[in-house]
């Protein structure tokens, strides 16, 4: 089992850059933005979400979500990453991997 893995990585340590392994780099890169970018804009999206539903009529401050639902809204972004991840990683390794 080891001697089959070290074969694999020595072939990949041996072999010239091809348009494969540009392509590998690319797929990856999209799989960490897609993954991440809910991540990163998930502040904006609380920002606006007070805005919107917590407006105060006739106040001059726009409105903000109160501090237990911002916080929320923020655990169940990182939950749901974290289901994701392992749901989906999973099924990964047992439907893709061959």
């Amino acid at each position: 089992m080891a001697g089959d893995q070290l074969k694999v990585l020595n072939a990949l340590d041996v072999a010239k850059t091809q348009w494969y392994h540009f392509t590998a780099i690319i797929i990856a890169g999209m799989g960490f933005f897609t993954d991440a970018y809910d991540l990163f804009c998930i502040s904006l999206v609380t920002k606006l979400l007070g805005r919107i539903y917590y407006h105060v009529p006739g106040s001059a401050k726009p409105g903000t979500l109160p501090p237990n639902v911002a916080a929320a809204v923020n655990g169940v972004a990182f939950c749901g990453t974290l289901a994701g991840q392992l749901f989906f990683g999973w099924l990964g390794d047992k439907l893709g991997r061959k």
